[in-house]
């Protein structure tokens, strides 16, 4: 996402081999060869004859995206490398904005705050999304209509746990710290526990009364199970797409103040690919309006937790949703 790993990345190394970068150039990838045709999208092949190559980070959700992504331009007729699973954010951004890569799903979040350096997100999503898609111009970069999948950072807790406090949002969660300061036990990693927009922010912005001695910090993938035990630590630090929290049962607290940055993912397309390719557009618009936190969920528990193959998720969805067919 942005500066963010899945702690399931390694799933991507059983399908994809390793994407070096040398200078700002993409060194690596291989061809997508997939016997996949227009479903709902790509109907009479619009993008024929077009060579495109999709990149993607090296977490699971991003990887997943890339693929959808790579699959919808080969059933409308494209030519595909797949240089997907790139280490680091600034890496892939900058194989899109060299024109190393042609397009990638990128999050408005990172767009707005790591790459064009601002320090204050923009509460409205589709109002973040139009300032980056305006201030990305200059850059030789074309956003695409974001989707509701929004990648950000959250507390949840236990069903056992939620049913004994009744707790449903971040306000919630900020009057039991006052009300009952011994009820609240937060595990979370270590940055978060430190950054502005992470802890200390959040406790700002709503009020929160916790002592350090209720903050345990840990990796990220022990936080998920520390949560779902719900003895060490009653609210645990999750991001909202990650597949783990449906797996286990989790309940997410509504951040009803929106203090945490808007993180939804847009398609991000080198602009003289975009001026070349118009069509990618009418291909992929339908797609991303169909991506939700759910179907994220969904999809991020199909490699995190089961295992399973970044590319077949990809497109069992596709092929699931009626957008590409098999054969």
């Amino acid at each position: 996402m942005r500066w963010r790993t899945a702690a399931a990345a390694a799933f991507a190394g059983l399908l994809l081999s390793p994407v070096a970068l040398a200078g700002c150039g993409l060194t690596s990838g291989s061809p997508m060869v997939d016997d996949v045709r227009p479903g709902s999208v790509g109907q009479g092949l619009p993008l024929k004859g077009a060579g495109l190559t999709v990149t993607s980070k090296n977490f699971s959700e991003n990887i997943v995206l890339g693929q959808i992504m790579g699959l919808a331009f080969e059933a409308a007729g494209a030519d595909v490398l797949d240089r997907t699973n790139i280490q680091g954010s600034i890496g892939a951004r900058e194989a899109i904005r060299s024109g190393g890569a042609d397009a990638m799903y990128e999050y408005t979040g990172t767009a707005w705050i790591t790459y064009l350096g601002n320090d204050k997100p923009i509460a409205d999503p589709r109002a973040q999304w139009r300032a980056v898609a305006d201030a990305d111009v200059r850059n030789g970069i074309v956003w695409l209509p974001p989707s509701s999948l929004d990648n950000t950072y959250a507390l949840a807790l236990n069903r056992a746990n939620e049913k004994k406090y009744g707790t449903r949002t971040l306000s919630d969660v900020a009057r039991l710290s006052r009300s009952d300061p011994g009820a609240v036990t937060l595990c979370v990693e270590s940055e978060f526990a430190a950054r502005d927009d992470g802890l200390p922010g959040m406790a700002k912005a709503y009020g929160m009364r916790v002592p350090a001695s209720s903050v345990r910090k840990m990796d990220g993938g022990i936080v998920y199970t520390q949560v779902s035990g719900g003895s060490s630590c009653t609210f645990g630090e999750v991001f909202t797409t990650d597949g783990r929290i449906r797996a286990m049962n989790l309940v997410v607290m509504r951040d009803d103040k929106h203090f945490f940055p808007n993180y939804n993912a847009a398609p991000e397309i080198n602009a003289k690919a975009m001026r070349k390719y118009p069509a990618i557009k009418d291909v992929l618009d339908p797609i991303t309006a169909k991506l939700t936190n759910d179907v994220a969920q969904e999809l991020n528990a199909k490699v995190d937790v089961d295992g399973e193959d970044p590319h077949r998720v990809a497109k069992d969805w596709l092929v699931r949703e009626g957008f590409i067919r098999e054969g």
